[in-house]
């Protein structure tokens, strides 16, 4: 039986480019006639995807339902073969991501902005993953956007709404379409990874002492939660909080973080609660906090790198090929990578650098400080891994322990005894003047090109710290797999006592301009556990102060204080 193609005549938009996570604008922007067709079509006009496979999810957000039945008229009308779509149009990314590389399926279209807000006055995305179930590299995404320059119409094929509440086989015009359950392929893959018998047994025999709590934050991640914690390790629903999925993730901000998981923080300090965690809302990012423990996404992913060898089933049969960071990230892993003899690489900001490394075979740990942590199981960072893996890690210690309870706290400063400890903050200065954020930008590059801040000294007028500049620079990347080139991914302040700061324009935001401050001052192991276990922030205080001074950035955002701080 033949469909009839309909073509629908359209103008391009301005501004259709796609960054590292897709294209992220306010959800009244992809409303607009033909806004969102456009982009979809773009996608087809700049992927061969007909008769392919082609997997479809998303958190969950306000807008995906519609939108995933027009990816269907569309895709259908392009010659799509088959889609695999997640029950009620949800698959986590990472999830999403394993989906695509089970299923060999040559491609995937995810709607999400990630930890963005939700709701019809919030924000939405939609983004393309390719056939390795990675973020689509830049010479894509270049492509899609040129596509949108020059539209001038799109296929679709009008056939009813798909019912996407119901797990099955069906067709849409010439395609096939496969509803599948959101949470069983994942679930199945990390009990193929970590030691869940080991972490059921402790829990279970540390019930009393030792309690987990787990916040979806009324993201994707919730299902995957209650089937992880309750179902297969046995916890109380209890153990699980804001679980269920909203389209405006509940009102909330889905990113977990101390500012906007502040009701898990809470609520760990009130029940002394031993494991808490928490996902954003598309699952790639996690929060670890326990009673008085807060773990920076650095130490976080440090901290499994050095124990996963010896805990993890996964890498305890297959090895560590090597370890990774986003530059801004602090330099912790490096540690245990230069301890261990493992390879390590310091890449821009986006996962799919990552992605060509491991994919390569020289990549097994790697994070992002940005919440973000994963290995190469698939090709997306992922929040609820590196929560399970924390659990595993957790387990085994106190079973090679069995006479003390060693939880969060105990394995951080464990941790800091032998490594020593990069303190680590980052400040975001959230939707500010692109202007003034603009002339951060310039002024720190004229420093660079005139070397003016080199050899300078700087006082902290509170601590009396003296921080004695040694270089500034842009972060320029080019990728040992393929040769490609990335420049300017970061603005960095070197000090000589080996301290830095680094400025980035975020490009995450759907809206005015995202100014991140990271900084960072390494105390070695030497120094002792008073200096070790300091707070963050009272470890940093100088350097954050010289910074602010040196950028002048509070004069050029007209802010005197971060939207955030972690």
């Amino acid at each position: 039986m033949s469909h009839q193609v309909k073509e629908v005549k359209t103008t391009p938009y301005d501004g259709q480019k796609p960054g590292t996570s897709g294209l992220r604008k306010r959800v009244k922007v992809f409303q607009q006639e033909h806004y969102t067709e456009n982009f979809v079509q773009a996608i087809f006009d700049a992927v061969d995807l007909k008769g392919k496979t082609l997997v479809i999810g998303g958190d969950g957000r306000y807008f995906s339902p519609e939108t995933v039945q027009t990816i269907l008229k569309i895709g259908s009308a392009n010659g799509v073969a088959k889609f695999i779509i997640g029950k009620d149009g949800i698959l986590s990314t990472p999830a999403a991501s394993n989906v695509i590389r089970k299923y060999k399926a040559d491609g995937g279209i995810l709607l999400t902005a990630s930890h963005n807000p939700g709701g019809p006055n919030a924000d939405f995305g939609i983004k393309y993953n390719v056939s390795n179930g990675g973020p689509a590299p830049e010479n894509v995404t270049n492509k899609i956007f040129d596509k949108t320059k020059s539209i001038s119409s799109y296929k679709v094929i009008e056939l009813p709404p798909i019912d996407l509440s119901k797990k099955g086989f069906v067709t849409y015009g010439p395609s096939n379409v496969e509803i599948i359950d959101s949470v069983s392929d994942y679930l199945l893959l990390l009990e193929s990874i970590f030691d869940f018998p080991l972490i059921k047994n402790f829990l279970q025999s540390r019930a009393d002492s030792f309690k987990v709590l787990f916040d979806g934050m009324h993201g994707v991640t919730g299902p995957y939660g209650r089937a992880i914690f309750v179902e297969a390790l046995g916890l109380p629903e209890s153990s699980v909080q804001n679980a269920t999925p909203l389209p405006d993730f509940g009102g909330g901000h889905p990113d977990p973080n101390l500012t906007y998981a502040h009701e898990l923080v809470e609520r760990v300090e009130r029940e002394g609660i031993h494991f808490g965690a928490a996902s954003d809302g598309d699952g790639d990012r996690n929060m670890i906090y326990g009673k008085g423990a807060f773990v920076t996404p650095s130490d976080s992913v440090a901290i499994i790198a050095d124990w996963a060898a010896e805990a993890i089933p996964y890498f305890k049969k297959g090895g560590i090929k090597g370890l990774a960071r986003s530059m801004p990230t602090s330099a912790q892993i490096d540690k245990v990578a230069k301890k261990k003899g493992l390879e390590n690489h310091v890449v821009p900001t986006g996962w799919k650098f990552f992605g060509n490394l491991m994919d390569a075979g020289r990549l097994s740990i790697c994070g992002e400080e940005s919440f973000g942590t994963g290995s190469d199981h698939i090709r997306e960072k992922d929040g609820v891994w590196a929560i399970v893996a924390w659990l595993n890690i957790l387990a085994y210690a106190n079973q090679q322990s069995p006479n003390e309870l060693i939880g969060i706290k105990e394995l951080l400063e464990k941790h800091y005894a032998v490594y020593g400890r990069s303190f680590f903050s980052r400040y975001d200065y959230e939707e500010v003047s692109s202007t003034g954020a603009q002339s951060l930008v310039d002024t720190i590059n004229a420093h660079i090109s005139t070397g003016s801040l080199a050899s300078t000294s700087h006082v902290s007028k509170s601590t009396g710290q003296k921080f004695n500049v040694a270089e500034v620079s842009n972060f320029d990347y080019t990728d040992p797999i393929d040769g490609s080139v990335s420049r300017n991914q970061g603005q960095i302040i070197t000090f000589d006592d080996g301290s830095r700061v680094v400025f980035r324009l975020s490009g995450t935001g759907s809206q005015g301009a995202t100014v991140r401050m990271y900084v960072e001052r390494y105390v070695p192991a030497e120094a002792g556990p008073t200096e070790l276990n300091k707070d963050t922030q009272e470890g940093l205080k100088g350097l954050i102060e010289v910074a602010l001074q040196i950028s002048k950035l509070p004069e050029f955002l007209g802010r005197d204080k971060p939207t955030v701080i972690t």
